[in-house]
């Protein structure tokens, strides 16, 4: 009975209250418009607000005021702390502290967004993916398996699978800088403080340590060799290093 008044003497005792208070804040959104299909797995604080017509998801927990605007997907499987989400912004399976997701921005699943972070609308952090005091533009890209800290990222780029902001010289950190419209390959590293200009692009596998002007490639990684017929003269050289030792192997 939510009108019973309860002295918390035991963890149990708390426990029942904690799940009084629970009901009456999803209760409350829901009367404001808030979908919850399964209120029981969504957890609040009394100083979050969440918009019209939001949706949160099963395993759902706000904390710290944060903000959620109107129209958002938040769910399933998120922590958000001390955070404010943007209308029509769409969160999956993240953790997001102290950091700012535009509108119709999107943000997940298995992302790491931490303090400091600023995602401009209908951009995206994807898939494990983790940020760190960076700001990324309009309707730019970070989709799967890369770092970005301390650093701002132009509009309309998209950064390559598996890229890294080594940020950090053992001593001090450093910011790296990406313009707009840059195509970043895969699995490159950039090493700050370094700038990417406007429309540049890097080549996949590059360790870029010195600045790319607008509009060039950058390609930092040496170039491949190629043995011709090799697997089948190692092969041969292995059996005859076998027949030579009567066979027996170690």
């Amino acid at each position: 009975d939510p009108d019973v008044v309860l002295g918390v003497n035991t963890l149990v005792d708390l426990a029942i209250c904690e799940l009084i208070l629970q009901s009456r804040l999803r209760e409350t959104l829901m009367l404001e418009g808030v979908t919850i299909p399964d209120p029981s797995a969504v957890y609040l604080e009394v100083d979050v607000r969440v918009g019209r017509d939001t949706v949160l998801l099963p395993g759902v927990h706000l904390h710290a005021r944060t903000v959620i605007g109107e129209g958002c997907v938040i769910g399933p499987n998120c922590v958000i702390e001390a955070s404010t989400i943007a209308d029509g912004a769409r969160v999956i399976n993240a953790v997001i502290r102290e950091s700012h997701i535009g509108p119709g921005a999107s943000v997940g699943p298995f992302a790491f967004v931490r303090p400091g972070t600023v995602l401009a609308g209908k951009a995206k952090i994807g898939t494990f993916v983790e940020t760190k005091n960076a700001r990324i533009g309009e309707r730019a890209k970070v989709p799967h398996l890369s770092y970005i800290g301390d650093a701002e990222i132009g509009e309309d780029t998209n950064t390559g699978a598996g890229n890294i902001n080594a940020n950090y010289d053992g001593f001090r950190k450093h910011r790296t800088s990406v313009g707009a419209r840059v195509k970043t390959g895969s699995d490159c590293v950039l090493v700050a403080p370094v700038t990417i200009g406007d429309d540049a692009m890097t080549g996949a596998g590059s360790i870029i340590t010195d600045d790319v002007p607008a509009g060039a490639l950058g390609i930092a990684r040496a170039r491949q060799s190629v043995i011709e017929d090799f697997t089948r003269r190692a092969a041969a050289k292995a059996r005859a290093a076998s027949h030579d030792s009567g066979g027996h192997q170690a």
